[in-house]
């Protein structure tokens, strides 16, 4: 593995830790793919980046899953409620 490519690897872990919006994670995650998918990725940074990948799907999840719960819907006096399935 390239000296560069393990730093990038390595950065975009720590970066993970600080908020950032589901968009940027998703674009991550697409970057992530793109070089799982590369057959010059080796076998040490495949595992690396399936791990960020796999932390970075957990994050957009819990993300998901908070937007989900603050949802509110208008009733039809106006008021707003929970929004429910």
């Amino acid at each position: 593995m390239a000296e560069t490519d393990e730093i990038q690897v390595n950065d975009s872990i720590e970066e993970k830790n600080g908020e950032q919006s589901i968009e940027e994670a998703f674009s991550k995650l697409d970057s992530l793919a793109q070089r799982l998918e590369d057959r010059e990725t080796s076998l040490e940074e495949s595992f690396l980046l399936y791990k960020q990948g796999m932390e970075l799907l957990k994050y957009c999840s819990q993300k998901l899953d908070t937007v989900e719960k603050k949802m509110l819907q208008m009733n039809e006096d106006g008021t707003f409620s929970e929004f429910s399935r």
